[in-house]
């Protein structure tokens, strides 16, 4: 069966968050600044006038600088013999202006580590075009495949496990054990922090989305679509078996075996995985088709 696994847009968003993670045995994604157009699941359906759905909610004003405003504070306190200038109005400086989508990664990489555990990203992604590799990874979840060549994670540690005898094999519970890094740490973002990341840089993700044939699209409309798409995976309990025709497994059920790539993956990384990623992209749904995150 192909090497396949779970992650989130949060960043996911995330995250994944919303994050699903796919992968064959096939050479990891070219060095190049920018992504070609890979071929997506679902042929874009473009309009002069674009309904949105699901608006990205407002960031909230940046909070002043304590320090700037403890200087304040002194400066009024000084203001008869030493009065203010004119330009030391105390008004907080300026939110840094976004990077261009082609130069983000640098900015993406410190965003990412703030909210992160040390050498995470590191060891579980590809560190080269994040945002583009991650627009791409979303449209394509509800799809018969992933482009192997744009996806935004690394391949999980080791092959595959069946078990079970000739005609009678099943995945491996010890298969499971495989993806346990990347649930652990999609769990261990903060979902208003990621979110309020995601607002924060959704013009490169929009923009990225744009390069990809959409240009009267919305992104955080195909992210809630893909979230709920993942979101009615079956459940499955227990044994879930699987045959082998020719090099790779399948499913042996034909109904499983006909669901998409990302609720494919969510079926190879086992039911208790499946509940808690499914668990926190409900988180993730709610915080950004409601109000603003806080930062």
């Amino acid at each position: 069966m192909n090497r396949s696994l779970l992650a989130i847009v949060a960043l996911a968003v995330a995250s994944v968050l919303a994050g699903a993670w796919y992968y064959r045995h096939i050479s990891s994604a070219p060095t190049q600044r920018t992504l070609e157009v890979p071929d997506r699941a679902v042929s874009p359906q473009v309009s002069e006038e674009p309904v949105i759905r699901y608006p990205v909610p407002q960031l909230p004003a940046p909070a002043p600088n304590p320090e700037v405003v403890q200087e304040i504070e002194q400066q009024v306190q000084q203001s008869l013999d030493h009065p203010v200038d004119a330009a030391e109005d105390g008004k907080p400086p300026a939110e840094a202006a976004l990077p261009e989508l082609d130069d983000s990664d640098e900015a993406m990489h410190e965003a990412l580590g703030e909210i992160t555990e040390p050498g995470a990203l590191e060891s579980l992604f590809n560190p080269d075009n994040i945002i583009r590799r991650f627009v791409v990874t979303i449209d394509n979840i509800p799809g018969r495949k992933l482009p192997q060549r744009h996806i935004l994670s690394k391949p999980a540690q080791g092959p595959f496990l069946a078990a079970g005898e000739e005609g009678a094999e099943y995945i491996d519970p010890d298969n499971y054990q495989r993806y346990a890094p990347y649930v652990r740490l999609l769990e261990s973002l903060d979902t208003q922090k990621i979110a309020y990341l995601y607002i924060r840089f959704y013009p490169l993700f929009q923009a990225a989305f744009m390069d990809l044939g959409y240009p009267s699209g919305y992104f955080n409309d195909r992210l809630v679509e893909v979230i709920d798409h993942l979101l009615a995976t079956p459940e499955i309990q227990g044994r879930v078996k699987l045959e082998r025709p020719h090099v790779l497994y399948r499913f042996a059920n034909p109904d499983l075996e006909a669901l998409s790539a990302g609720q494919k993956v969510l079926l190879r990384i086992g039911y208790d995985n499946a509940v808690r990623v499914k668990a926190k992209l409900r988180e993730l749904r709610e915080a950004l088709t409601a109000k603003a995150p806080a930062p």
